[in-house]
């Protein structure tokens, strides 16, 4: 079964070459050949997963080595492969995901001249992912990571036509690259301090090493994790990637590449054991961002963007979880798989209304839709309530957990970070009530456009509502199966560890509180939203209101501190080498200069001249001679 493992990655990378190097003569049909091998490498991931369910949970793990990458000393880099219970649960989600991704691209690129591309460029990301989570060594993942950022940027700028699409690519790309530089420099500390990028023996050596080299090994990772997870202070990027298809929001900025980062927190979890203020450090961070995402979802009247914030927000749960140790890991994977489905459901779903709408992203201009695409309206339902937690859905069973997880940290920063999980569960309700609403209920809001084009929505194809509903089943469902017997502990358990802390709130009373907050959260949204018309143009609205429509000023404070500070960072260096250093150099040749003058003029060419200096010259020797005797 170990064989297998290379042809995950192998099907969608040949995809990948076919697609991008076939040329036009595939364009009629590169979107199946694309389809069928992401679903090749799920059909493989099912073979292998059966396979080790067949085992006992010590011996599941399977490892396939391939060669040595560069064998130099003690540099050792092998392409080897690792496959237990933590990587293949990311294998079947993105294997899943992606392919269900896939099909509903074919509905929703339809009519795009480069679709052969846009497959090709999917390929190529999921080839990518599952490289990231199969690596058995911290360099072969940082391959991974690169390709994962490169097909990033390729998909958010697929539509290179539209100045915000390649603004907003490059801004991705630029800051992801600060925290690819965390994870190089991590990687390059490890390698100093232990002599091995591979997992086993790096985990191994973590008992031997001093806790404040391991401190600064587990921050520059979470660096690493916050650029790929969009967490603060590396967020920026996440709005304006909505500019790329839906699809893409689907798949990278909702179910898989934003995850890497929690993926790479939780493999780590031996460093960050050891290194417990490190993972203080991560849990500020991810409660810190699933307050600062929700409070910017509230805001967004562009419906991708909405769910954007909300993305931002629920991965800082994520984070939060992983921050927790032992007690939260588990809970931070079941939360990202049972986010994979609803959230990627939610994408498709805001895809399927941009359908039906001539691709108008403003909510504010939707309206009464559930009558117009009563699939789209069930299945975006059914995610808009698993992420709230609505009893009995898949949110309810991991949202719930982290909760209760963090208040069984203990102590006052139990309660910090229990009441902050608390509060976004509230501000949830809120901003994904405000969406549904928004969009699905109340008066059609629509207008023609500027060429008097009024939009007639209709409900998408199936190539588009089957993956929507079979999404929806796993917003539905994902969580409690996961729940029954504590199955999906059980199954993580070996790899990431568990233990239950001492929560001083029971989980009874955890999940009552979560009820309250979600009540209060939608009952404001609808008494705001519902209970009166929406208008078609924003109010001004409150300061904070104001704030969370430019993202908390997020990019102006980037501007400040870093554009307005790099920018005068590099003039004074500019001074400082204009005046300083080649001042120093430029006088000096100056001076030599000048100095080689004055000599040239000594020698003039005229014989007296010569005949005086050397009487003088002689004079001077004999006065100095008879000086000397007469001293």
């Amino acid at each position: 079964m170990e064989n297998l493992i290379a042809l995950l990655i192998a099907a969608p990378l040949l995809g990948a070459v076919v697609l991008l190097c076939g040329g036009r003569r595939l364009d009629a049909v590169g979107h199946w050949i694309g389809t069928a091998l992401a679903a090749t490498s799920f059909v493989i991931g099912i073979v292998l997963f059966a396979d080790m369910l067949g085992k006992n949970a010590e011996h599941r793990a399977i490892s396939q080595y391939l060669f040595s990458w560069i064998p130099v000393g003690s540099f050792q880099a092998d392409v080897s492969f690792q496959l237990d219970q933590l990587s293949m649960t990311f294998v079947l989600l993105i294997t899943g995901v992606g392919s269900l991704i896939h099909l509903y691209s074919v509905g929703y690129m339809e009519h795009d001249e480069r679709r052969r591309r846009f497959f090709g460029y999917l390929n190529l990301f999921l080839a990518a992912m599952l490289l990231l989570v199969l690596a058995d060594n911290y360099l072969l993942l940082y391959v991974g990571w690169e390709g994962v950022g490169l097909a990033s940027y390729l998909l958010i700028g697929f539509w290179q036509h539209k100045p915000s699409a390649a603004t907003a690519a490059k801004k991705a790309f630029l800051v992801n690259r600060v925290g690819d530089m965390g994870l190089s420099i991590a990687i390059m500390v490890m390698f100093t301090t232990f002599g091995t990028f591979a997992f086993g023996p790096v985990f191994d050596s973590v008992g031997k090493t001093g806790e404040g080299k391991l401190t600064a090994i587990g921050l520059l990772l979470l660096l690493a994790a916050c650029g790929k997870s969009a967490q603060v202070p590396l967020q920026s990027w996440l709005g304006d990637a909505m500019e790329g298809p839906t699809p893409v929001s689907a798949l990278i900025h909702a179910a898989t590449m934003v995850t890497a980062g929690v993926y790479l927190i939780v493999r780590s979890g031996a460093i960050f054991n050891a290194a417990p203020d490190a993972q203080l450090v991560v849990t500020v961070v991810g409660a810190v961002t699933l307050l600062f995402g929700a409070i910017v979802g509230c805001a967004k009247d562009d419906i991708k963007k909405a769910l954007a914030g909300s993305t931002m927000s629920q991965i800082g749960y994520m984070v939060l979880a992983a921050g927790l140790g032992p007690i939260g890991y588990v809970f931070a994977i079941m939360h990202l798989v049972t986010h994979g489905f609803f959230k990627a459901g939610l994408f498709l779903g805001a895809g399927s209304v941009m359908h039906g709408m001539n691709d108008e992203v403003d909510m504010r201009k939707y309206g009464g839709l559930r009558t117009y695409m009563p699939v789209t309206f069930v299945t975006f339902g059914l995610g808009y309530l698993a992420i709230i937690g609505f009893p009995g859905l898949s949110g309810f069973f991991s949202k719930d957990k982290i909760i209760e997880a963090a208040f069984a940290k203990g102590g006052t920063e139990g309660w910090i970070l229990g009441g902050a999980a608390l509060l976004g569960a509230a501000i949830t309700a809120f901003y994904m009530t405000r969406v549904m609403i928004m969009t699905f209920f109340g008066e059609k809001r629509w207008q023609p456009d500027t060429e008097g084009h009024e939009p007639h929505p209709h409900e998408s194809p199936r190539s588009m509502t089957i993956p929507m509903i079979v999404l929806a089943f796993g917003s539905v469902f994902a969580g409690g199966l996961f729940s029954i017997g504590d199955s999906f502990v059980h199954w993580l358990e070996p790899v990431t560890g568990h233990s239950e802390g001492n929560s001083p709130v029971s989980a009874l009373t955890v999940t009552l509180a979560t009820m309250v907050l979600l009540v209060v959260g939608a009952g404001i949204a609808y008494a705001q939203y519902g209970r009166r018309p929406v208008p078609v143009v924003a109010p001004r609205g409150s300061l904070l209101t104001r704030a969370a429509r430019r993202d908390l000023l997020q990019d102006d404070f980037n501007h400040v501190v870093l554009v307005r500070g790099g920018e005068h960072l590099t003039r004074s260096l500019v001074y400082v080498d204009h005046t300083l250093v080649d001042g120093v150099v430029n006088g000096t040749a100056a001076s030599m200069g000048g100095l080689s003058g004055r000599l040239r003029k000594l020698q003039n060419g005229y014989a007296r001249s010569y005949a005086v200096s050397m009487f003088g010259g002689a004079a001077i020797l004999i006065a100095a001679t008879l000086l000397m005797r007469a001293v």
